[in-house]
């Protein structure tokens, strides 16, 4: 893994870097326009870029002309380069500095290899009543920023100097408002804030040459919040995020969305695929440092209809909620680390036509069907997972074995669906000195508690819709009674499996093994 690593990923930094530029705010000392321009150029190095530009001082403004951003990429044998227009940095003569940029300006982001083809993608940043202040002192400057609407558009792709006609691609953004903190010490530290009106995008992609394929999404959601707070080194290598980890690199972003919908058509001649996506808001948040790196992915009301193309009739389905998290360590340490995982697909449901498929009779519950799955434990890595040397030796086998599986706790199992629920959790350890009890896996030592109801009814109800066959329906019952016991309540099971360290396997303290 790689973090500003590929050409995209740079890119994502380079915008990242515009944004802190345009921001302003009021503090307590004197700050100057050669002052902010030092901080933006001193974000941009510390980020890898090297930062050229023609300056030129006029009574109480100072306009930086032909900026050059460009970073060298060695594990790509590449160099990426962006090229934008012109910003002038005002002293307000009270200790503040406004920040101004051309209405509309363009953008050149390039990317050259000996062992790729070259490209070049041309960009133009449109804003519509931007105000941007900075104040402070060269240490501490804090920014305000707002306007109308910012806007970024695609407007050409070049490959190895041939135009390649995309289509449209643009990102509108309205009532943009936002603050940024910068402050300079051992590390360079930031915090963000942002909230916006709506917020629109259409991508309208042909396929090159006339192939008749295309992509469209054209959608949009009310508004979003984002809240991002950072530490990076003076002097970071971007190829190298496990190195600037342990030099205090740390970041921590949350992106909040409110209502919204997307329409899309895809085009493969001689299909046509058309649909719609709806959602009532959500949430991602990203964070890497050296607590490791964080997803956490939630969205509630998802709706989707989709026709066309293979799919031999329309597609309703919806989601009450949907959320993904993933926290994993990325750093070597003798010491074990946390690590997590999680899963919720809940009160799925589908229409109608969709269930008439396999139910046309209407005999199966059509309730909400739900899928919940939590997992946490603790775990050791070998190797640095972002240091790009250790990954390399990690991957032809020179470093062995990656890491080592120490702890694993079942926090939430449910899976629900057609009128059967199953339920568990459960606990275990594992002795990563006793590879041969379970055949090379680590030696467990736990138990997992099992919960299900339904699933006789279920089996019935399966049997008479000609589904499943009665032989196959009884060696089910079997396997059941085998591992399950009965549990309190009608047509429940409960179970208790149990792994001990010596290789016994045990269910409701019946040996298995």
């Amino acid at each position: 893994m790689r973090v500003l690593g590929t050409p995209r990923e740079a890119c994502f930094g380079t915008a990242t870097a515009i944004g802190l530029a345009l921001a302003a705010g009021s503090a307590q000392a004197d700050v100057t326009p050669a002052d902010v321009w030092a901080d933006w150029q001193g974000y941009l190095a510390s980020s890898g870029y090297e930062v050229s530009g023609d300056e030129n001082q006029s009574g109480d403004a100072l306009t930086v002309s032909n900026i050059t951003m460009s970073m060298a990429i060695p594990e790509e044998d590449a160099t990426i380069s962006v090229n934008m227009g012109e910003m002038t940095f005002t002293d307000n003569g009270d200790g503040t500095v406004s920040i101004t940029l051309p209405a509309s300006m363009p953008m050149n982001v390039s990317v050259e290899s000996p062992d790729a083809e070259d490209f070049n993608v041309g960009l133009q940043y449109d804003t519509t009543g931007l105000e941007m202040t900075a104040s402070g002192n060269p240490d501490d400057l804090l920014y305000n920023y707002s306007a109308d609407e910012v806007a970024m558009i695609l407007n050409d792709l070049t490959v190895e100097g041939e135009t390649i006609d995309l289509g449209t691609v643009e990102f509108r953004i309205a009532d943009v408002n936002g603050t940024t903190t910068m402050k300079i010490g051992n590390l360079r530290t930031s915090e963000q804030k942002m909230t916006t009106g709506p917020v629109n995008y259409t991508v309208d992609i042909d396929e090159p040459e006339g192939g008749g394929g295309e992509i469209m999404l054209k959608g949009q959601f009310a508004g979003m919040t984002v809240a991002a707070n950072g530490a990076m080194p003076l002097e970071m290598d971007p190829a190298n995020m496990g190195a600037s980890i342990e030099n205090g690199f740390d970041m921590d972003v949350t992106m909040s969305y409110s209502e919204g919908s997307t329409e899309f058509t895809l085009v493969d001649p001689p299909q046509t695929t058309e649909g719609t996506t709806s959602s009532d808001g959500g949430e991602i948040t990203v964070a890497l440092g050296g607590d490791g790196l964080t997803y956490d992915l939630s969205a509630s009301n998802m709706n989707l209809n989709m026709a066309g193309g293979d799919i031999p009739l329309p597609v309703e389905v919806a989601f009450g909620t949907a959320a993904f998290n993933l926290t994993m360590p990325v750093a070597k340490s003798e010491e074990e680390q946390d690590f997590a995982m999680g899963l919720t697909l809940g009160d799925f449901t589908m229409s109608d036509m969709i269930w008439g498929i396999f139910d046309p009779t209407g005999q199966l519950p059509h309730d909400p069907a739900t899928i919940d799955l939590d997992l946490t434990g603790t775990a050791k890595l070998f190797f640095d997972l972002l240091d790009p040397e250790q990954m390399e030796a990690a991957e032809t086998g020179e470093l062995g074995m990656p890491g080592e599986l120490n702890t694993l706790d079942l926090n939430t199992l449910t899976v629900s669906a057609a009128g059967a629920e199953l339920t568990g959790e459960g606990a275990f350890t594992f002795d990563n000195t006793d590879l041969e009890t379970f055949n090379g896996m680590p030696a467990p030592d736990g138990s997992v508690d099992l919960r299900l109801t339904g699933a006789n009814g279920l089996l019935d109800t399966l049997i008479a819709m000609g589904l499943v066959p009665e032989e196959q329906a009884m060696g089910v019952r079997m396997m059941m009674g085998m591992f399950a016991v009965p549990g309190d309540g009608e047509d429940t099971l409960t179970s208790t499996i149990e792994v001990k360290s010596d290789g016994q396997v045990l269910a409701n303290g019946q040996r298995l093994r």
